[in-house]
Formats: C-alpha cells, structure tokens, sequence
C-alpha cells in the first residue's frame, strides 16, 4: 500500500531492512531508527499517568542543567560589557582615543571585532560540531567540547593584548557553538510537538535569567578594591569554573530517549510510544544527504533564517555594549550594571509566558512573534530620540522594553524546529538557526559606531528597527506558507495503520503526509 502527496508516491515501510534505500527504516544500528526495534511499527496504548511521570523524570533530568548551560552561554557572552566597565578596554587597548580632534573622539572598533569575533568563531565551529553531534554519541561529544570551553574561557583571565583577547573570543566561540543547535537537537527528539514550545523557552529563559544573576555577579565584582587580579580576570575565571562542573553533567546525557538510563525499561518504551503521534521521530545517528537537500530547498528554513538573523542583531548590541550604552545615558557603573535587571527580567518573563501561551492555545506561536517585536521597535525609537541627560529615564525605559526580543528568538527557535521531521533535516535546520543566530550577534555590534554618540548612534537604533520590520515581514510570510501546506494535507484521506508506522521511518516533514506543522 502506497500513499501520494505532493505528487509524490511513497511506499509503506519494509518490514525487513531492504526495500526502497531512500525511505527504509532505520534499526537499532547506526543504519537504523533505535526506535522501531524498541516500540515496533504499530501504535500502543499509552497509560496517562505513566506517560505524566516519564514526562517529569524527563523534564527534571534535562531542564533544569539546560538552563544552567545555557545561561553560562549567554554570561559569559555579555561578561565582555562589563568587563570594559572594569577597566578591560584600558588594560587591553580596546579603544583609541583620537586627541587631533575637538573635542577628542573615541574609536571603539575594537571591542566590536572582539565580539563580533566570538560568532565568527561560533560559524566556524558549526559544520565539525553539527557532524559530531550527528554522528556520535551525544554526552561524550557534549561533555568534552564543554570542558574545553570552561578552560578557554578561564584562559581570558591570561590575556594581555587585544590581539589576545581576539584569539580568545574566536576560540570560545567555536568551542561554545555546540550548545545551542546540541539543545534544539534535545528538546527535538524528547518531547512532542504540543511540549516543545514550553520547553524551549525554559531553557532558552536563561538569557533574561542570567542577565540578571550575571549582573549581581558583576556588581559584586565590581566591590573587589584588591588582589592580585583586576576585577574582568576574577568574572572570567569564576564562569570557567561553573562552565567546568555544567561539562562534567553534560557526560551522563543519554544519546536518545530510547536510551535514557534515567528511565525504566518501560518507561524508555512510553518515552518513544509517545513521539509517535507528531511524526518526528527519534534521534538517527545515520547522515542522509537526500535530507539535507531538501533541507537546503526548503523555504521554511530560509524564512526562519532570516527570522533568526534579523532578530538577534538586538543581542549582539545589548551583549557586548550593554552596560556601555547605559552608562552614555548619564548613569554611572554601577548603576549602568544594575540597570541591566529589568531588561533581563522582561526577557525572562516574556519567553516564559509566551512558551506556556504556545503550549496552550493551538497556532498563535507566529502571532505571539509579531506581537513581541512591537516592544523592540517603540524601545529602539524611545532611545534614540529621547534626551540623553544625567540619569535620564526616557532612555533607559526604552532600553528596558527591548528585552522582549528574546521572546521573539524563543518562538523562532520553537517554530523552526517543531515544523521539520527527519533526524538530519532537524540537524540541518537546527544549523540554519545557529547561522543566523551569528550572523545577527556579528551585525549588531558593527551598527555601533562610536562617532556618532553625540547624535544617539543613529546607525544602531535605525537597523535595529529595520530588522525587525524585517521579522514580522518574514512572520507573516511563514505564517502563510504553513497555513497552506496545512491546508492541503487535511485534504489528503488518512491512513492510521498507514501513520503509525511512518511516525519511525525517519521521513522527513515533505516526504511524510501526516506531519502537520504548527503555525
């Protein structure tokens, strides 16, 4: 029996592993989905309170480090901007100040190579992580790149040149670049489709939470008077420290969920059982090139590039210049850290909610995007234009409300990987994310141009509104495309012996006629 979609036949499963090489089912080997030889090809009864606690042993073995790791990720990122508070654009001539001039003018290309350098390393780290995540087990792979990046990251403290600190931020960013599409793969092949937009932002909320714990770190650096150390060398070494121990953790992730020594033998069958009904599959250690084509044809993952890249330019301004940028609106140090709690605080609560809303109510993810971005462009414009005088408020207020962009890189990393199936074409889109994630951190700094301070950086504040009327074009448009694909599936007769055996083929979301994306 034969199904045609998208005037394409495609066979039922082979019950042995030979048949059509493009769509035989992957076993327990490396060639094979793990999946099938553990549930089998026919749906099974599922007893709700057993699948309510392999839920939570899930969610409490994975979530809770997640967000641990992925909160370093983002600290020791924005450290960078407190740091030249701390003395480091002194200490490693990260400015020059041009005394020709009247008055005299301050050139700060450097600290905007040095981080824009951390995603230069991140792109190149992509194609080596991505394929060691793909192909290897997935604690070993994870826990050692981990351990190296807690040790770069202590290197920083060593550093006593620019030049260093250049070397430095590529290094750690090619070592860091396998968190973020390593977490998306996670969530991807634990949870199903209803469960992955909450989970997504849980860990994802660490950027809001930890740009508040790293504030509170880095004011409480900024009291240290003596030592040895200047104050950067101390917030350095610490987050290499707690990087180190999140590494050791990273050791005992299972490669699958069908795997998962943390759960019972039955349990690890229900924890598979139940990604059945949203036809995405479990972890396949098997790279199929046909996937990654379609993957590259794809116009769901250029529209979510270009989501993704429009949307973190925000972030690779706020990271690195931050507390910078406070402090020229008439706020000392201290307060300019401080004043960094309630842009974090608004991106934490506002990822959080909006998982929990897209987990609740059926196709608002792309609406709550748009929603989001409203906030960041009123917040842009009230930066620019306000008064920039002693402790003024008005610039501030604005730099606050931009804190939502997160929500909006939270939803985008939710719809991109809820609308793919097919282990490799999830990795590849995950790699589409990653890209666009470096590409809007190396954008974002180069739109500061410290010139022209005396007129609010103009050239920041205009691109930023730019990209993200760019965001909600692109939202809609993908809003369009899913809703019509959706469309056109729903009209397609269904099959349910048919479903269930293509939920572990490893099919990806084109080939596969009852994968519904969600919108």
């Amino acid at each position: 029996m034969a199904t045609t979609f998208n005037d394409k036949k495609i066979p039922s499963p082979p019950r042995s592993g030979h048949g059509n090489p493009e769509f035989k089912a992957c076993e327990v080997s490396l060639e094979k989905d793990v999946a099938i030889g553990l549930v089998g090809e026919h749906a099974r009864e599922i007893d709700p309170e057993v699948e309510a606690r392999v839920l939570r042993k899930i969610d409490w073995f994975l979530i809770p480090a997640m967000i641990v790791g992925y909160g370093l990720v983002y600290y020791d990122k924005a450290i960078l901007g407190s740091a030249v508070l701390f003395g480091m654009t002194k200490d490693l001539s990260l400015s020059i100040v041009d005394t020709s001039t009247k008055p005299p003018t301050t050139n700060t290309s450097r600290l905007s190579w040095a981080t824009s350098l951390f995603y230069f390393g991140m792109l190149a780290g992509l194609y080596p992580m991505t394929f060691a995540l793909q192909r290897f087990n997935l604690g070993r792979i994870l826990g050692g790149v981990v351990v190296l990046w807690a040790i770069v990251c202590m290197l920083t403290a060593a550093v006593t040149t620019y030049h260093g600190l250049y070397a430095q931020r590529f290094f750690l960013g090619f070592v860091e670049s396998i968190i973020p599409t390593g977490f998306m793969c996670i969530i991807s092949g634990y949870y199903t489709q209803d469960e992955q937009a909450l989970r997504q932002s849980w860990w994802f909320s660490s950027t809001g939470l930890f740009t508040i714990i790293g504030g509170a770190l880095n004011y409480g650096f900024a009291q240290i008077t003596a030592g040895a150390l200047k104050r950067w060398q101390y917030i350095y070494i610490l987050a290499g420290c707690l990087t180190f121990f999140f590494g050791i953790w990273c050791f005992f992730i299972p490669n699958s969920a069908a795997s998962a020594w943390f759960l019972t033998p039955g349990e690890r069958i229900v924890a598979v059982e139940r990604l059945r009904k949203g036809q995405t599959g479990v972890r396949c250690q098997q790279i199929k090139a046909y996937q990654l084509r379609e993957a590259l044809f794809d116009i769901k993952v250029w529209l979510v590039f270009v989501l993704m890249a429009s949307a973190y330019t925000v972030n690779g301004a706020v990271s690195g210049f931050g507390p910078l940028i406070v402090s020229t609106f008439g706020w000392s140090t201290l307060e300019s850290i401080l004043w960094q709690f309630p842009l974090g605080g608004l991106c934490l609560i506002t990822i959080l909610v909006c998982g929990y809303l897209s987990s609740r109510v059926p196709n608002i993810r792309l609406i709550l995007l748009v929603v989001m971005c409203l906030p960041v462009i009123v917040g842009c414009a009230m930066i620019w234009k306000s008064k920039w005088t002693y402790h003024a408020a008005a610039p501030v207020a604005g730099y606050s409300i931009i804190g939502t962009f997160g929500a909006v890189v939270s939803q985008t990393i939710v719809v991109g990987m809820s609308n793919v199936a097919g282990a490799t074409k999830k990795s590849a889109m995950a790699a589409a994310i990653f890209v666009a994630y470096c590409v809007g951190n190396i954008v974002g700094p180069q739109l500061i141009k410290s010139q022209t301070k005396a007129r609010h950086y103009p050239e920041l504040w205009t691109g930023l509104i730019i990209c993200y009327c760019i965001t909600i074009v692109a939202a809609v448009a993908l809003y369009g495309v899913l809703w019509r694909e959706n469309k056109k599936r729903d009209a397609v007769p269904a099959n349910e012996e048919e479903r269930d055996k293509f939920g572990f083929m490893d099919l990806t979301d084109k080939e596969n006629p009852y994968f519904r994306y969600v919108l």
